[in-house]
């Protein structure tokens, strides 16, 4: 498999080897929008579905649920946990989207599992300023999974709570495992 990473500064793109990878990806956004035509959409998912998950690269979340394009809002942050910023994107998904249900998807390996609150701090030291978000850090990536669960499910902003589930990706094997919420 080639991933993005894997492929090297030689391997005959200019913009690889002069300029930066922001001026990649515009020459990429170029050459897919030569072949673009609109595909008639608007922005409700076909499946009324949204899926909360982690910003990790190594989940492809479409290739992984089996999704196309059109068929779900994908709302991503570090963790996949559920923040107030979460809830807003959820909010307006259900009330002026018509999504119903909610997919949480953690992951292993995850970066946040190293992470402590300290990591505030470091910054707050670094520029002089503490950030006003919370770091979010966890150990037990199932209890956070429940947690996302909990918090999506108590949201008094939402409207369907009855369709929440969460899962954790295994990035060594591709599957999914469903968390019990109790």
């Amino acid at each position: 498999m080639t991933t993005s990473a894997s492929v090297s500064a030689g391997s005959g793109n200019s913009t690889a080897s002069s300029g930066t990878v922001t001026d990649r990806l515009v020459e990429a956004n170029e050459r897919y929008a030569s072949a673009f035509t609109d595909p008639g959409m608007d922005a409700r998912p076909v499946l009324h579905v949204a899926v909360v998950a982690c910003m990790d690269a190594r989940l492809d979340l479409h290739d992984a649920l089996g999704l196309a394009l059109g068929d779900c809002h994908t709302i991503r942050n570090a963790g996949g946990v559920v923040t107030d910023d979460v809830i807003r994107s959820l909010t307006i998904s259900q009330r002026a989207l018509g999504t119903r249900s909610v997919v949480l998807i953690h992951h292993t390996n995850c970066g946040l599992e190293s992470l402590t609150e300290e990591f505030r701090h470091d910054l707050e030291m670094e520029v002089g300023q503490r950030p006003a978000w919370a770091v979010e850090a966890f150990r037990d990536v199932d209890q956070d999974v429940r947690q996302s669960m909990q918090r999506v499910r108590t949201s008094p902003f939402l409207l369907h709570t009855d369709d929440v589930r969460g899962f954790v990706f295994d990035v060594k094997t591709g599957l999914l495992r469903e968390v019990d919420p109790v």
